[in-house]
């Protein structure tokens, strides 16, 4: 029987302004796709501390524009690193996991709500989503990598706390369907998701579209308590995020209707922010506080 290759941690060789990363290249999995995944670690990272853990989608947009396709980033070294300097948020770290463009939205598309579509429904869905023909819906499959391949490894290799109460996940637009997918899905394991400029219509908008009742319904019947979870929602006001007020207004009726409160939820509009990293970055300090924040 071959030996599986071990899987090492190689130093990340673009700009940061604080901390460092270390690169997973091609990280394996019999889930997905093998993909790179890089760890986040703060300037005075420490075996002697524990950290609180973020994992992230669209992983390849976050750090570095210098290396990214549209010259733009998260800026999450510089916001992580300022927040952690003036200690407003707990220690912690932050797990970014590229995406596969070819491949995203078969990795972030929620199967369990795509399911619920009529056969007429779902063809809707993928005669304008060809990649989920030739790929299928993988987004179950996707987050059993990051659950059971990813995790594991990071817990094993960083001192960090392994509870849900310190476990969160992040994305934006489909990234942003995939992170409160996870949490619905792995209650046990992430304790808050931020959703950033949340992808509702789950492919191009259209009018009198069928296709976010099933997220709604969904996060209906599969939101975890607010006793114990938090979750984050954000929209912009320019470019795709224009579309998404009427959902937003329904966010926020569904998270009143759970018993959730400014405590444990946030649903907010950001005018003149469009569908961007640049727009993004201007805001991620807020649900980075939200999740992060000492008690």
């Amino acid at each position: 029987m071959k030996t599986p290759t071990p899987i090492t941690f190689k130093e990340f060789t673009g700009g940061l302004s604080s901390g460092s990363i270390k690169m997973i290249h091609d990280f394996p999995s019999k889930f997905v796709r093998p993909r790179n995944v890089a760890v986040w670690l703060p300037s005075d990272y420490s075996e002697e501390k524990k950290y609180a853990v973020l994992y992230m989608h669209d992983g390849q947009m976050l750090f570095d524009a210098n290396m990214t396709w549209n010259k733009q980033e998260w800026m999450v070294d510089e916001v992580l690193g300022a927040l952690l300097s003036e200690k407003t948020i707990k220690n912690c770290i932050v797990v970014a996991i590229s995406n596969h463009s070819d491949i995203r939205r078969s990795d972030y598309y929620p199967k369990k709500p795509f399911e619920k579509l009529s056969q007429e429904e779902k063809d809707l869905v993928l005669s304008t989503n060809k990649e989920l023909i030739k790929f299928g819906m993988q987004s179950d499959n996707y987050l059993k990598f990051i659950v059971e391949e990813v995790k594991p490894l990071i817990d094993a290799s960083f001192t960090t706390h392994t509870d849900f109460q310190n476990t969160f996940i992040s994305g934006s637009s489909m990234g942003g369907l995939i992170s409160m997918y996870a949490m619905c899905e792995y209650p046990t394991v992430f304790g808050g998701a931020a959703c950033l400029s949340t992808h509702w219509s789950g492919v191009q908008p259209m009018e009198n579209s069928p296709i976010p009742n099933t997220f709604f319904n969904y996060l209906d019947e599969n939101l975890p308590s607010p006793k114990t979870h938090k979750i984050y929602f954000d929209y912009g006001t320019e470019t795709l995020d224009k579309y998404y007020l009427p959902y937003q207004e329904r966010i926020d009726r569904l998270l009143t209707s759970k018993g959730f409160d400014d405590s444990n939820s946030r649903n907010l509009k950001f005018e003149g922010h469009d569908h961007s990293e640049n727009s993004w970055n201007q805001r991620f300090q807020i649900p980075v506080q939200f999740l992060l924040n000492i008690k």
